[in-house]
């Protein structure tokens, strides 16, 4: 229940006189980025897609925007190359012409948000003098497939040491004080709260067959866990013992038919588990592939160490169809870093290389607690300029494609339309929005663009005052199958630079919060749909309501009190989230073959290349560089 309210669009009350600055309101519309006191990075409520960065797309989709949107105003800007969308994949684009074309290349990087990173987004809090950092996006760098030549050689040219991992994260620190994951059964799924260890070894919220010493690890669990005995007894089943499910079928034939049922009907159907260990299931891979287990593959449930498949006899080579997700690769596993903002560590190295005067310091050490100077984002005469606050809504040819010398691209800021122009244009924005400012493209290019249907998926940050009803629950990491969030975090212990993480239970820390709005029983892009539509639909003070009740029901035992505990919420909502992965269950071409969508529609165009993650099918930093990469090379060919 939540008790009293402390914030209001969340902002904490007791900062009083901390009123919105003009420019997080929209007043300042010339140009927001030289207002003082611009710095998004701090502020709190909803952020991600927040209301306003999308309006004016949406006006675009639905047909209005054209009908009221007046004439342009010519900038008289000309630039080498114009770069659709500020994100990671954008911002490397830029890099890669630069490196190719010279330093003196005019380049100019357009995007609608307040603040550049796309997906790549860093959140701050301030408790008591102390700044407390944390990820609203993107996480890691990290893939299942092994960085490319390209991705690696980026990452190392910025700096970025990814061999030091272990020397800056304190991997020890959260089980030296007994701590561990643990499930919370909510009342509404499963009859009662109730919070309980993890049973076994803990993967992605869930446990796995345990050998270690001392009691039965599964004792506890099934004598409280508030699930039928016949699921109770299923779940320890299918954890622990080894039986084939499918006899008499060869391995690849097996893989073959799991390819085609969701692990949820395995669950039921093959491993003839009580439908009560469903619930218990569903929300495992939410953050993988933001649907829940009748969405996702058993073949893929099997690579990601799902339990019901130890006595199968698969062989451990990949099956066809398979999401990369689900395949083990011990060297992309061996390649892991992770800043206190996520990877919007890369975005803030990319643009100090790009546009130094706004980022101040020369390592990714001292990158982390620099502050950035967005007002020198966008200075005339610089070779490289950053201009956010600013939504594209047109790029085309002037004049016939295969005549055209430049390109022309509009875009609107503050109420008005602007336009510059540039001989090349790489888009390297969402899949789905190209077809909308690019409307010469050929059709069956559109049609391949809109294939992928964007992951909603929500990343909360919550200051907490102290992490000690933690420390006396014994948990770290809380999977809740249930829950509106289905995991709730301590943040990762990292320290670098002049940046100390919290190592004691009496110090602020971050909670990150997870929710993948699904709809489940309809197909996976469907699910997406629909969620994406609830995301957008969703006031921050309902995620409020609901993070406070979910906290306190889940740590309240511990002492935790919402409304003493609590100093700050930002919510991430990203209503067109990762990229869209095939999926062997609704995506025929992916076990059957054929022109995969992304590569048709990434097709260059004249002087246009499309770059973003969405051109691979594949939501991780890697595709996003290596996409960026190709289509510099493209539009320099």
């Amino acid at each position: 229940m939540v008790l009293r309210r402390d914030f209001l669009n969340g902002f904490a009350l007791a900062t009083v006189g901390a009123l919105a600055p003009r420019w997080a309101l929209g007043l300042d519309d010339a140009a927001p980025e030289k207002a003082p006191g611009y710095y998004p990075p701090a502020l709190t409520g909803m952020r991600g897609s927040y209301e306003g960065s999308y309006a004016v797309a949406h006006d675009l989709r639905d047909g209005r925007f054209w009908q009221t949107a007046g004439a342009a105003a010519d900038t008289g800007e000309e630039y080498d190359l114009i770069v659709v969308g500020g994100g990671i994949s954008g911002l490397s684009a830029a890099h890669f012409f630069r490196q190719r074309a010279g330093r003196a290349a005019r380049i100019l990087v357009l995007d609608n948000h307040d603040d550049f990173g796309g997906h790549a987004k860093r959140n701050e809090f301030q408790d008591r003098g102390r700044v407390v950092i944390g990820y609203g996006g993107t996480f890691s760098i990290d893939s299942p497939a092994p960085y490319s030549a390209v991705a690696k050689g980026l990452i190392a040219e910025l700096g970025i040491d990814v061999g030091r991992w272990e020397r800056v994260v304190d991997g020890g620190l959260y089980s030296s004080l007994g701590l561990r994951r643990a499930v919370f059964f909510d009342k509404e799924t499963f009859g009662a709260d109730r919070l309980l260890p993890m049973p076994g070894r803990a993967g992605d919220g869930e446990g796995t067959d345990s050998a270690s010493p001392g009691p039965d690890p599964w004792a506890r669990f099934m004598a409280e866990a508030p699930l039928s005995e016949g699921a109770k007894r299923d779940l320890r089943r299918l954890h622990q013992e080894r039986m084939d499910y499918m006899p008499g079928l060869s391995s690849a034939e097996k893989k073959a038919r799991l390819a085609r049922m969701s692990y949820a009907r395995f669950l039921t159907d093959v491993a003839a588990a009580d439908p009560g260990v469903l619930p218990f299931f569903q929300a495992r891979p939410h953050s993988l592939y933001g649907v829940g287990i009748d969405a996702v593959p058993a073949q893929d449930a099997w690579g990601l160490g799902y339990p019901g498949f130890q006595g199968l006899g698969l062989d451990p080579a990949p099956g066809r169809g398979m999401n990369l997700d689900s395949i083990p690769n011990e060297e992309a596993e061996s390649y892991f870093f992770h800043f206190p903002d996520g990877n919007a560590s890369i975005a803030r190295l990319l643009v100090r290389g790009l546009v130094p005067a706004a980022v101040p310091g020369r390592t990714a050490e001292d990158l982390v607690t620099a502050r950035v100077d967005y007002s020198r984002l966008d200075e005339p005469g610089a070779p490289a300029r950053l201009r956010l606050n600013s939504t594209v809504v047109r790029v085309g040819h002037r004049g016939p494609v295969s005549a055209a010398s430049e390109l022309e691209a509009t875009y609107a800021r503050g109420g008005k339309l602007r336009t510059v122009r540039g001989k090349k244009c790489i888009l390297a924005c969402w899949g789905t929005v190209v077809p909308y400012i690019c409307p010469e493209l050929p059709e069956a290019q559109k049609k391949a663009l809109a294939y992928g249907v964007k992951v909603p998926i929500v990343y909360t940050n919550v200051l907490i005052g102290n992490w000690t009803s933690f420390q006396k629950l014994g948990v770290n990491h809380v999977y809740a199958p249930g829950g509106y969030h289905t995991g709730v975090n301590l943040d990762l212990p990292v320290s670098i630079g002049d940046y100390r993480c919290a190592r004691t239970p009496e110090e602020p820390i971050v909670l990150h919060l997870v929710r993948t709005p699904c709809r489940p029983g309809l197909p996976a892009r469907d699910q997406h749909r629909a969620g994406r539509l609830e995301l957008q639909t969703t006031p921050f003070a309902t995620f409020e309501r609901e993070i406070r009740d979910q906290l306190g029901r889940i740590l309240g035992p511990g002492g935790f009190d919402p409304a003493r505990d609590i100093r700050a919420i930002t919510v991430n909502r990203w209503a067109h989230g990762y990229a869209y992965q095939y999926n062997s269950l609704f995506d025929p071409f992916w076990l059957e073959g054929g022109e995969l969508p992304c590569v048709a529609g990434r097709k260059p165009f004249g002087r246009i290349s499309i770059a973003n993650a969405d051109a691979a099918a594949y939501s991780y930093t890697d595709a996003a560089i290596d996409q960026a990469h190709r289509a510099v090379g493209e539009v320099l060919a």
